[in-house]
């Protein structure tokens, strides 16, 4: 795989695909830049999915988690947030023997907790979604061309921030502002694919498209 040298960041698979240079050679993270990254989304399995996966990530990277991905739907019940609501200390050392997923106390102790305050967002907001996409950007405060040295500065931005610091104030633990702004990028609300990605343009057709949850 070799890079442009015009476009900083695209790189060039054995299949001529140009993609963001993040996902390397490794087919699973490429299907997930092609067919997932970025693109919106209104289910709240989904969203919890992954702002609990984003928490187990921080430290480590998120390949190593994607991974685990399934393995992780298996011990966490799919992530439907009804069922780890109801775990128990039991569910909490099963899931510390679990050698297929990450084996942090605080994450999956967190986990469980924020999926006991989910109900709190459905009954304020309608759903899980309906909260998250409260928080997308405006167009007008997003980078005018976004290249790699770009994308590299946006760990965080002040949407990522605020809703970090709302979730934290309603007891969710594990969503920092850039683990919160990874959870942004991952679900649609913003188009984090570099001018020049192949994928980049179809991702913006689908967010123009895609009708977005009412907020309560």
């Amino acid at each position: 795989m070799a890079s442009t040298r015009q476009m900083p960041g695209i790189a060039i698979g054995e299949d001529r695909r140009r993609r963001c240079w993040w996902c390397g050679d490794d087919p699973l993270y490429r299907r997930y830049h092609d067919d997932e990254w970025g693109r919106p989304v209104a289910a709240d399995r989904r969203l919890f999915e992954k702002l609990s996966l984003e928490g187990f990530q921080s430290g480590l990277s998120w390949i190593t988690i994607l991974r685990k991905r399934e393995s992780f739907r298996a011990a966490f019940a799919g992530f439907d947030h009804e069922a780890v609501a109801r775990f128990t200390r039991r569910d909490v050392t099963r899931l510390m023997n679990d050698a297929s997923i990450v084996r942090n106390r605080a994450k999956i102790e967190a986990t469980i907790g924020n999926a006991r305050r989910c109900d709190d967002l459905i009954s304020e907001f309608g759903s899980i979604a309906g909260y998250a996409w409260r928080f997308e950007p405006r167009a007008a405060t997003r980078p005018p061309k976004l290249d790699q040295p770009t994308l590299m500065r946006l760990s965080t931005t002040a949407e990522s921030i605020a809703m970090s610091k709302d979730l934290r104030r309603r007891g969710w633990s594990f969503v920092g502002p850039t683990t919160v702004y990874a959870f942004m990028q991952a679900m649609g609300l913003v188009n984090d694919h570099l001018v020049g990605c192949g994928v980049r343009t179809e991702v913006e057709r689908q967010r123009r498209a895609f009708k977005r949850p009412s907020g309560g």
